[in-house]
């Protein structure tokens, strides 16, 4: 057993330090903390795209402090994640936070060639290959609660229940102030069929991060006007008593998500000993409150009066796109009638299971017309694997990450990370209710697309035998 799952199984509130991996990434290690014992976490590819990787720099910290390894899809496939998942494997490291991961600095939208265009391994793909084939590995997943459209936030729920049923041993909120967002998401975990355990990211956060996260519109992290200004006030008052206030934040965040019963804390923004040192004395001032106390001393610190201050502002939402019930119902139609009828699978193994579609000229042209007759129609990029029938029809391939099992966490009000359109998840849910096909998206776990197979005629790999 690992030293996190330990923690976790045994009901150990425990605190994990993340370490941002960079190439001049200095190595604390840290056993404890305010007597909660601590475990280092390494971030993937948060510093820069050619960051080095978690494990070589894991290896540098002493054997006997508890590590988790990030894993970031970001321009990755699954033969990168094996490769990942052995080495840990040799460094006797079994705990795992698999990530889809934030847009890439050097991100390729390969718009004149497919082949290049940078694509995410998403939680959900990696979560299956890992179950599968490395069963030992303790995995956890990520969460984003803080959304405030009910498609963008259904998304997420939905999402989120797939990685349930692949086989989530734990999952962690992503940055956020909303305490509310948090005891929704922990309420809704516990009444689900197959339960795992909830920790919360915290952040100490200073008005420069926030003002920084702000200004650069950092994916997934939703700091409100009024906490930044209510910083920003603060600092301006007086500097080393704003600092204080800051780590009290977090201090009370970390009790009260205990109170919760929450099983653990992700810290960011805490690497150095002097942080650690501050966060140790502010945990250790209201180790003994009651919820209601520190709930009393949250709002008061954080001049919380209405209770809607951490929310975004909510006026400038975008207009929502209304997908097409007809093209929907008109694309399942032909579907069902093309692929999955007797008739058409007879038809299909006959033609299509013959060498003469798998290379040459045959191979090329199957695939110009299959490009030709859906590209237009739904995006397609010719994966080689269509995923449409489980995705009601709304190519993955339109998702700048190419995400087929649900949203990224870096989506803002329905509108995609990418600030150029509507996230096609937040379509897809509305689309769903329209047509009562939630449970599709709450269900169906769908593989990732190997490189290998991009490129070719899904019509031709569609009727090819299943174990092939």
């Amino acid at each position: 057993m690992s030293a996190l799952s330990h923690y976790l199984q045994q009901q150990q509130f425990c605190l994990i330090l993340e370490q941002i991996v960079s190439k001049r990434a200095t190595l604390p290690s840290v056993s404890s903390l305010a007597g909660l014992p601590c475990v280092m976490a390494f971030a993937d590819r948060v510093h820069a795209d050619d960051d080095p990787s978690p494990i070589s720099l894991a290896q540098r910290v002493s054997p006997e402090q508890a590590k988790l390894l990030h894993f970031s899809g970001k321009a990755r496939d699954l033969k990168d994640l094996e490769q990942f998942i052995e080495q840990a494997k040799q460094q006797n490291m079994r705990d795992v936070l698999l990530l889809t991961g934030d847009k890439l600095k050097q991100h390729n939208f390969g718009n004149q060639d497919p082949l290049q265009r940078t694509r995410y391994l998403e939680s959900v793909s990696s979560l299956m290959w890992v179950k599968a084939h490395a069963p030992d590995m303790y995995c956890g997943v990520a969460f984003n609660p803080f959304k405030y459209t009910e498609s963008e936030e259904q998304a997420q729920y939905l999402k989120f229940e797939k990685k349930q049923r692949a086989g989530a041993d734990f999952v962690i909120t992503q940055l956020g102030y909303d305490l509310a967002k948090i005891l929704k998401f922990k309420q809704f975990v516990d009444q689900t069929v197959q339960p795992c355990l909830v920790l919360a990211c915290v952040m100490p956060l200073t008005y420069r991060r926030a003002k920084f996260m702000v200004k650069q519109e950092v994916a997934g992290i939703e700091i409100s006007r009024h906490l930044l200004q209510h910083l920003k006030a603060e600092l301006q008052q007086d500097a080393a008593w704003a600092e204080q206030r800051v780590y009290a934040r977090a201090a009370l965040q970390i009790w009260i998500y205990r109170h919760w019963g929450l099983a653990g804390i992700h810290v960011s923004g805490c690497q150095n000993s002097e942080q650690q040192a501050l966060l140790e004395q502010a945990l250790a001032q209201y180790e003994t409150w009651t919820l209601e106390q520190c709930l009393m001393e949250w709002n008061h610190l954080c001049k919380i009066v209405r209770g809607d201050e951490m929310q975004p502002d909510l006026s400038v939402a975008y207009p929502q796109q209304q997908p097409s019930v007809l093209k929907y119902q008109m694309l399942q139609v032909t579907h069902d009638w093309l692929f999955d009828s007797a008739l058409a699978q007879n038809i299909g193994r006959c033609v299509f299971q013959l060498k003469f579609w798998q290379k040459g000229w045959a191979a090329k042209s199957i695939l110009a017309v299959e490009y030709a007759s859906k590209h237009t129609v739904v995006g397609c990029e010719s994966c080689g694997q269509c995923r449409l029938a489980e995705t009601l029809y709304i190519c993955p391939e339109t998702c700048p990450k190419g995400l087929a099992n649900g949203p990224c966490g870096g989506t803002r009000l329905d509108r995609c990370e990418f600030a150029d359109r509507e996230c096609i998840h937040s379509q897809k849910y509305r689309l769903a209710k329209q047509v009562k096909q939630q449970e599709l998206l709450r269900s169906e776990l769908i593989p990732a697309v190997p490189v290998e197979v991009r490129q070719t005629s899904s019509w031709v790999n569609w009727f090819q035998p299943k174990n092939q």
